[in-house]
């Protein structure tokens, strides 16, 4: 059948800006970089060089060696960043979380030997006790099984301090206290370091996501109860530009919405409302998501990875903290 087309049928077609690669280029409104890449990775103690985590295929704990040579490959590949999480022996477990205040630890071992390895590259640290606590909370606990806020705070100060000692460039209190953005900074001004960042975890959701990250960091065995008291309840959008709101009052440089493709909304929203930097966290659970949907051949993941990544930084975001960050570094430099 023929259909007959008057001359300004139709005027407008917006398939022509997608008939080639060359225009799709060009009308992007969007663009996915390495720039915008934060490499995230759990490092441990033992000889081993790799250790597989089975709920995260493809994202082993590296010991101390292999962290250092990934260090190499993110600045060869022009990655800015690497965020360190630990995965400490258990035995150095306790109660307080002493083993985070420890300067021969893991955490500030690890960040000496990346800046070693590659000085043009960022090393961001998690401030937080819930991988050094024999109860899997990010905090002190009374009795009763209370995160105590303020008791918390201060062995927060002294973690940031001895990892800012330690050559950290940026800390990121991922806890949830109230008030520990301020401490933390207030503490690294008088301690003279002035030009140490604070990424803070400004909305981070007691989220089903973690799951993954807590088997590689061996806090999901260990964990009493759940962290709702102090990680924000997923059904809400306004606490989060409150919580934003205080931070940055307290001197929070950046800002971090984690878990990251179920909160887009919320990224969305803390960029528009104050401008600041502001990065999301492509969180274990999502990673597995992907990395598993593609080992059994449900999607194709090179594309899932940069289409996920993009979304990101279209809802907003400056920059994603991801496992797949070297993955998708390589994959941008094809």
């Amino acid at each position: 059948m023929t259909i007959a087309h008057g001359p300004s049928f139709p005027a407008a077609r917006p398939r022509r800006l997608r008939r080639a690669d060359w225009v799709r280029r060009l009308a992007r409104e969007t663009k996915l970089g390495v720039d915008d890449l934060i490499f995230a990775v759990v490092v441990h103690d033992g000889p081993e060089k790799e250790i597989q985590v089975q709920s995260m295929p493809g994202a082993p704990r590296l010991s101390l060696d292999r962290l250092a040579q990934a260090g190499e490959e993110a600045q060869s590949l022009g990655v800015p960043m690497i965020a360190v999480f630990p995965q400490i022996d258990p035995t150095l477990k306790d109660r307080q979380g002493g083993e985070a205040l420890n300067p021969e630890g893991l955490v500030p071992r690890a960040v000496k030997a990346l800046k070693a390895a590659a000085p043009n590259v960022g090393v961001m640290v998690d401030i937080a006790l819930d991988p050094f606590t024999d109860h899997g909370h990010d905090g002190v606990i009374n009795d009763a099984g209370v995160v105590l806020n303020d008791e918390t705070l201060d062995r927060l100060v002294d973690q940031a301090l001895m990892l800012a000692a330690a050559g950290a460039d940026v800390v990121a209190p991922s806890d949830m206290m109230d008030g520990r953005v301020g401490a933390i900074r207030a503490a690294l001004e008088r301690a003279l370091w002035p030009d140490v960042a604070i990424m803070s975890y400004a909305a981070k959701y007691a989220s089903a996501f973690y799951g993954p990250y807590r088997d590689a960091i061996g806090s999901s065995a260990a964990l009493k109860g759940d962290k709702k008291t102090y990680q924000m309840d997923p059904g809400n959008t306004d606490e989060a530009l409150r919580e934003a709101a205080l931070d940055i009052a307290e001197g929070a440089d950046m800002l971090l919405v984690k878990p990251g493709m179920p909160y887009l909304d919320i990224v969305h929203r803390v960029k528009e409302s104050f401008g600041l930097p502001t990065f999301a966290f492509q969180v274990s659970g999502e990673y597995a998501m992907i990395r598993a949907a593609a080992q059994n051949g449900w999607l194709d993941e090179d594309r899932a990875v940069i289409e996920s990544l993009t979304a990101f930084r279209r809802a907003g975001a400056d920059g994603v903290i991801s496992y797949f960050a070297l993955h998708a570094a390589r994959l941008l430099g094809r």
